[in-house]
């Protein structure tokens, strides 16, 4: 078998290399140390539109940036042209940034990316980042873990690759299994998800959060049912990105994220009652 060795933790960014970079979920102040100092040796930065803007201001000046995001309805780069992208310009010798929001590896195909590189022999390192689907919600005052609440968490991409919500999942083991469920990208789809879970034996009065541009000073924070979210969405026309958060502990956002409002960190949210 064989075997591929990842950068190092403290070696310096080397000409020839990929870093696969998480913006976190929006703000950039959630940036890692590590993602800036990446972003600030790169000498090519390509970027999802997830990633946000305000991250690129860290990088540095003469570095060439290039949008490689994919937009729902608008042409995008397939995937594999992404990887040629990221391979070509390693073995140029340039110092590659593949920067994506929220963390590589949780529903941003960092692992795919990663495949093609090492099957490139090109040498790349993981930069993780700060995940939407903890931060989302933490920022909104919903712990998706609560002791005597939830003691499991379930995370779930809201389509496949057609754009519909995925049928390759065991439904009926999502909706009887973990206390909290966590669905990516699931806005466009959450009248299908909605239908499945309730389908499935998921109660109509579990409690639903649609947090829409979550750590940026427009996050708003929908609070509706299961059985209810659907038309709450449609009327409060939340903007994207979304997620959605499926679970008792969506209730502690009543006094959670009163009181993080209060504060005035940028966790901030407008809560919406449906």
């Amino acid at each position: 078998m064989q075997h591929l060795t990842v950068t190092n933790w403290g070696m310096n960014f080397v000409p020839g290399s990929v870093w696969l970079v998480g913006a976190g979920p929006g703000d950039p102040r959630l940036l890692t140390l590590q993602a800036v100092d990446a972003l600030a040796q790169a000498d090519i930065v390509l970027h999802d539109t997830t990633a946000g803007r305000a991250a690129l201001g860290h990088v540095r000046r003469g570095a060439e940036i290039v949008a490689v995001g994919k937009r729902k309805s608008a042409p995008s780069l397939p995937q594999a042209r992404i990887n040629a992208l990221l391979i070509a310009h390693a073995r140029t010798g340039k110092r590659v940034v593949r920067l994506k929001g929220g963390d590589p590896f949780v529903f941003g195909r960092g692992g795919e990316e990663a495949v093609a590189l090492a099957a490139a022999g090109i040498p790349f390192r993981v930069v993780p980042g700060v995940s939407a689907g903890v931060a989302a919600p933490a920022l909104a005052g919903i712990p998706v873990t609560h002791r005597g609440v939830a003691s499991a968490v379930t995370f779930l991409t809201g389509h496949d690759d057609a754009g519909a919500l995925p049928e390759g999942l065991d439904w009926s083991a999502i909706a009887r299994g973990a206390p909290t469920l966590v669905a990516f990208m699931a806005l466009s789809n959450l009248d299908a998800l909605a239908v499945r879970l309730l389908a499935e034996g998921r109660d109509a009065a579990t409690p639903v959060a649609v947090i829409s541009r979550a750590s940026l000073p427009d996050s708003t924070t929908l609070l509706t049912t299961l059985g209810a979210c659907t038309l709450a969405v449609k009327r409060a026309a939340p903007a994207s990105p979304a997620l959605v958060v499926i679970g008792a502990v969506v209730a502690l956002a009543e006094v959670l994220g009163q009181a993080a409002a209060g504060t005035g960190t940028p966790s901030r949210t407008a809560a919406l009652r449906a």
